[in-house]
């Protein structure tokens, strides 16, 4: 999900996640209600990172990502819920940090760990809300490629808001775009990614190329 500031990208999230209220219409989620679902219920389909996700800092990897396994085990964690920390803690390379405190972290580790989390709440679908924001380019394509291969290999279907376009263009099956609240294009980055539709959302005259079949857009 792309937009410019201000499009309603993080609030679109928020309401399907039911952080906040709907106003008006309604939200489904595979067949789920938003609004009538119950939470431990939404919970087990949906989990979300936010970007103001307030987490105490002299918590550990491995206890963060315990918090994953809330919905299923009210904090009593059975041995289904260690065997998928384990399995969070391999799939997101986290095992020799896994007793760090998280303000030992660096902001890579960090957004890993954070995603590791809501993968091992081991839901169908995973809201992620600007989660390459303060990464370098090293950790934003280790963290987007972990999305991708959640997507592939464990069948989740990710949301992701990003301000980077090329990220999304390399990495996104479908493309939304969202311009002053509204939805304005929605489909592959091959079709949706264009020069007009740039000028359109983002007031920007940049251009728009391709690498390995898909757009790039040059600055």
């Amino acid at each position: 999900m792309i937009g410019p500031n201000g499009a309603g990208k993080s609030t679109l999230l928020s309401l399907v996640a039911r952080l906040l209220p709907l106003q008006s219409g309604s939200v489904t989620v595979d067949g789920l209600k938003i609004g009538e679902v119950a939470n431990d219920i939404l919970a087990k389909n949906l989990a979300i990172l936010s970007q103001s996700n307030v987490i105490a800092p002299r918590l550990t990897i491995e206890q963060l990502i315990s918090f994953g396994r809330y919905p299923h085990s009210q904090g009593r964690l059975r041995d289904d819920c260690r065997a998928m920390i384990e399995q969070a803690i391999a799939r997101f390379e986290l095992g020799h940090l896994r007793h760090r405190m998280l303000d030992t972290l660096s902001g890579g580790q960090r957004q890993r760990a954070l995603v590791a989390m809501t993968y091992a709440q081991d839901t169908d679908y995973l809201l992620l809300d600007e989660p390459l924001n303060n990464l370098d380019i090293s950790a934003s394509r280790s963290l987007m490629q972990l999305v991708r291969q959640m997507v592939d290999q464990n069948g989740k279907t990710a949301v992701v808001v990003l301000h980077d376009i090329n990220y999304a263009c390399a990495y996104a099956d479908q493309i939304v775009v969202l311009t002053d609240g509204r939805l304005i294009a929605q489909g592959s980055p091959q079709t949706v990614i264009t020069e007009a539709l740039l000028a359109q959302a983002f007031d920007t005259d940049a251009q728009v190329g391709t690498h390995n079949g898909r757009p790039v857009v040059f600055a």
